[in-house]
């Protein structure tokens, strides 16, 4: 393809990509499966207009594309937001990883397509999409529900799971040809995330310098040096690429720039995400979506149980009422970038090649299912029996049971409420809201300013003389503190003991 047609092709790729997504967006849909369908339909295996004859043509920005999306996944973890739970999260998330991937592999050997197929997609069916469920829970205005840090905190440990998986599956991936190989393989990949792991621990402000300028220019292009040669490193040792940018953003991630470098990556994710979901879609031939549609459904129809089971098990370890249970196990019901990843690795080892095409379909369609249970999740609670849930359970550490309303209910909800004020002299001058970082189950809800209070935005810098007012759960009380003081330094920091239902 000559150098102007390979300019027009990629430019109608991206125009493509972008107009169903904005006409997708009206009718509530998400931007993975229409990325997909755009490759299917503009693709060589499809009659009509075929973009891209060669799928190869593609193949490096698609790379860059997965570089990306696990680079800012990498930036997006937390450990904090790991541990700030206790064992209640912890536990739920075990639960939900134990039924999905444990479920995933028995459906995966039932299948009969062989045993590191098996495997591959054990990872497919159990781990959620975190971009898709981070957008119905804004999408659908839920950030502020209590059952919402238990699903942030399920999509974080299956994050760190994913970097496990896929170093465990590296043998598996990269054709090993006995015992010893695989071992080797094993333990190569242990051993590259393990110093990766000791760099975000002991290094990353070392690390952190090399991106500590306000240039942005600068940090972009040195940002994007770091995600790329690690990645190819990580290839070039024989582990995935996948898990390099994983890891180069988990260190970076634990800088003091690492909001910032979320806000530059965030273009970059979108734009070659696209063109990662796009090519997958290249590679689907629709006529083969017939020959695994019973495997498709049965394995949708197998993640819904597990997902509301999983839902429903982390709502009764957190006191929530089914109503809980079901926002919970229908927001991490959709599956998305992660299963794509995992079917176009084995896609590229060789793998039987109807993963290719379980795996879009099965996307597609609980992309398209999970959107509609999650805006129904109310109703479809009722599905739930009650007895299995504790009555009127909102917050049990509250204690408090629900005051009708009108039509609506009144909770009072035990918080614990942190006054900050800018004073000359304090670090928080120049921050912008994004930055802080807060820790799971603590929120900035107001901002005072001149006179006048309104609700911050992340692109809110702050300035000398402003209030914040900070609403922790208790148990986050002491974390939300250090994280303040150790932005604030100087200044006062007032703290009481609140509740929302006064």
């Amino acid at each position: 393809m000559h150098i102007a047609e390979a300019l027009v092709a990629l430019g109608a790729v991206f125009l493509v990509c972008g107009l169903m997504a904005r006409a997708g967006m009206r009718i509530g849909l998400p931007t993975i499966p229409l990325f997909m369908i755009a490759g299917i339909l503009f693709g060589p295996n499809t009659p009509g207009i075929a973009l891209v004859g060669d799928t190869s043509e593609l193949e490096l920005l698609a790379r860059l594309g997965l570089i990306f999306l696990l680079f800012y996944l990498g930036l997006e973890f937390s450990l904090d937001q790991l541990t700030s739970g206790g064992k209640r999260l912890v536990g739920g998330a075990a639960a939900y990883l134990l039924l999905n991937v444990g479920g995933g592999l028995g459906f995966g050997f039932a299948v009969g397509w062989g045993t590191a197929e098996a495997f591959v997609i054990a990872g497919v069916v159990g781990i959620s999409s975190s971009a898709i469920v981070t957008k119905l829970l804004v999408e659908l205005r839920r950030l502020g529900n209590p059952e919402t840090r238990v699903i942030l905190g399920i999509i974080v440990i299956e994050d760190l799971f994913l970097a496990l998986y896929l170093a465990l599956l590296q043998p598996v991936l990269g054709g090993a040809s006995g015992p010893l190989d695989a071992i080797l393989g094993t333990a190569t990949a242990f051993a590259f995330l393990l110093a990766l792991a000791l760099i975000a621990r002991f290094g990353a402000r070392l690390v952190g310098r090399l991106v500590d300028t306000k240039d942005e220019e600068i940090v972009v292009v040195v940002f994007v040096g770091l995600a790329i040669t690690t990645a190819g490193l990580a290839e070039h040792l024989g582990v995935s690429d996948a898990i390099g940018a994983f890891m180069i953003g988990l260190i970076l991630g634990a800088t003091v720039k690492a909001a910032r470098l979320r806000t530059l990556t965030h273009p970059l994710r979108d734009a070659f995400g696209a063109v990662f979901f796009f090519h997958f879609g290249l590679s689907i031939e629709v006529g083969n979506l017939v020959g695994v549609a019973p495997q498709i459904l049965l394995a949708a129809l197998l993640t819904v149980v597990l997902a509301v089971t999983a839902g429903a098990i982390a709502a009764r370890l957190h006191g929530f009422d089914r109503v809980g249970a079901a926002n919970i196990g229908l927001t991490v019901l959709t599956r998305g970038e992660f299963s794509l990843i995992l079917a176009s690795l084995a896609l590229s080892a060789g793998l039987d090649p109807r993963i290719g095409t379980f795996t879009a379909g099965y996307v597609l369609l609980l992309a398209l299912v999970g959107p509609f249970a999650v805006a129904n999740s109310e109703r479809l609670a009722k599905l739930l029996p009650a007895r299995l849930f504790p009555a009127a359970a909102v917050e049990r550490s509250a204690g408090e049971l629900p005051m009708d309303v009108g039509n609506a209910s009144l909770y009072r909800i035990g918080t614990d409420l942190l006054q900050v004020q800018v004073c000359e002299g304090s670090k928080l001058h120049g921050v912008y809201v994004s930055e802080l970082r807060l820790p799971t189950g603590a929120t900035l809800g107001l901002l005072v300013r001149d006179g006048s209070t309104f609700a911050p935005r992340p692109s809110t810098r702050l300035r000398h003389g402003d209030g914040l007012l900070v609403f922790a759960v208790p148990e986050q009380r002491v974390a939300a503190e250090r994280r303040i003081r150790a932005l604030h330094r100087s200044g006062r920091l007032a703290s009481w003991r609140g509740d929302s239902g006064e």
